[in-house]
């Protein structure tokens, strides 16, 4: 973990140009995939499934997010790493640990499907746009706002369409024990339970999701209240 000094400084040009170039792709990424999205809905992907229309898109720019771990971590970025850490992870188990690890009929197939991809969506777009335009100097205040205000709703919608895509997971591994478990006896000494995983990190989003709900409305009065300080003082 980064000390706070190092998280303080501005980051080199190198630096600086990597994550302009990174934030601008994910901005275009998720741009992209809302665009998906609602192509799917419009009957303009034929008789392919949500997941088939935009699977590859997402396993691309979600996974991509990994690379945010690495920012907080080196504090190329002043982001806090283990919140970082719990972000993109819950992100990636839902992606790569409940979506691509089950049969198409169960997570792919959820309602929760959706709800997560078109929350994700939005809430990444405007992220990631933020971050971009804060690089260059110039964040206009509608973009801080809806940073700092569509998660009020954007995150609970995203945070229910995991947790259903977790549930359908859940149905497969119950029907299905030995869906990527690994039993005793064996050479390793070793027991690796699937279902539990699942409910395991279901239990989680209990403690972990109102903390960071709450989290996030404490940076909104953070950034919004001195945004609105310093617009006060220049007029």
């Amino acid at each position: 973990m980064a000390g706070k000094g190092s998280k303080n400084k501005e980051p080199g040009i190198i630096g600086k140009s990597y994550l302009i170039a990174y934030n601008l792709g994910q901005v275009l990424g998720w741009t992209y995939l809302l665009y998906q999205i609602q192509g799917y809905y419009l009957g303009l992907a034929g008789n392919k499934s949500l997941w088939n229309t935009v699977g590859t898109t997402v396993v691309l720019f979600q996974n991509a997010a990994v690379l945010e771990i690495f920012n907080a971590v080196t504090g190329l970025v002043p982001s806090n790493p283990l919140i970082t850490i719990f972000q993109v992870f819950s992100r990636v188990m839902v992606v790569c640990g409940v979506i691509l690890a089950t049969p198409l009929e169960y997570a792919a197939a959820s309602p929760g499907l959706p709800l997560a991809l078109t929350a994700w969506s939005f809430a990444e777009i405007i992220r990631y746009l933020y971050y971009f335009l804060n690089l260059t100097g110039q964040v206009p205040y509608l973009v801080v706002w809806l940073r700092y205000t569509g998660f009020i709703a954007l995150y609970p919608i995203g945070v229910t369409g995991e947790l259903l895509c977790f549930y359908a997971a859940q149905q497969y591994a119950q029907v299905n024990s030995d869906a990527w478990s690994y039993t005793l006896p064996n050479a390793w000494n070793f027991t690796f339970n699937y279902n539990s995983l699942l409910i395991g990190v279901m239990l989680l989003y209990i403690p972990l999701f109102p903390q960071m709900y709450l989290h996030m409305f404490a940076q909104r009065r953070k950034i919004l209240g001195s945004v609105q300080a310093t617009s006060k003082k220049t007029h």
